[in-house]
């Protein structure tokens, strides 16, 4: 069933990991300036040149090296309806976990494996991407709704967020309630201005 509606409702898949939060209305507004019906793979990369992996080639004496970009899950990406439609032959049924196991990447490689990599279709990068490989504080509060995802990460005893006013850390140490409430003020939990 949820195949069907796939194929019949949905116009985009967007991905985000749990420890994102995503701004949906910027989000909307980004997807509306791409079209649904033209293969769009939207994301941003956590690294600064195309990934170099080299594929087992069982027929010949040497492997097969290959680069492609791939949008860090971190961030999140988000696939055209045209796109997926066109994965599912290839990615469909079971075998995208399949060709996970067989490069040995995790699920946000795989997809930029298949998509650049066997699809050719290339990224188109985002930058209001962000994840938690990014310095989170670098993110100017005055841009913050200009943004489409943010992330955090607490490495080596130290928070990797953004810089907002609102919540204590104590009460907020991802600080995604005082965030929340910095682009949507009106919610009852907030604190006042």
């Amino acid at each position: 069933m949820i195949y069907f509606e796939f194929r019949t409702l949905f116009r985009w898949f967007c991905h985000f990991d749990d420890d994102n939060y995503v701004n949906v209305p910027r989000l909307v507004k980004l997807l509306d300036e791409y079209s649904p019906t033209v293969d769009w793979y939207l994301g941003k990369p956590s690294i600064s040149s195309p990934l170099e992996i080299h594929l087992d080639n069982k027929n010949a004496t040497t492997n097969k090296k290959i680069t492609f970009w791939f949008a860090t899950g971190g961030a999140g990406f988000c696939l055209s309806r045209a796109l997926t439609l066109k994965m599912l032959p290839i990615a469909g049924g079971g075998k995208f976990i399949s060709i996970g196991d067989k490069i040995r990447f995790p699920d946000d490689v795989t997809m930029g494996f298949i998509i650049e990599h066997l699809l050719k279709v290339p990224l188109t990068v985002v930058d209001n991407f962000h994840s938690h490989l990014e310095p989170m504080e670098l993110i100017r509060p005055d841009t913050f709704q200009d943004q489409v995802s943010f992330s955090y990460a607490h490495m080596k005893n130290q928070w990797n967020v953004i810089k907002v006013n609102g919540f204590d850390l104590q009460t907020d140490p991802k600080r995604f309630y005082s965030l929340h409430c910095r682009l949507f003020p009106y919610f009852s939990f907030c604190p006042p201005l």
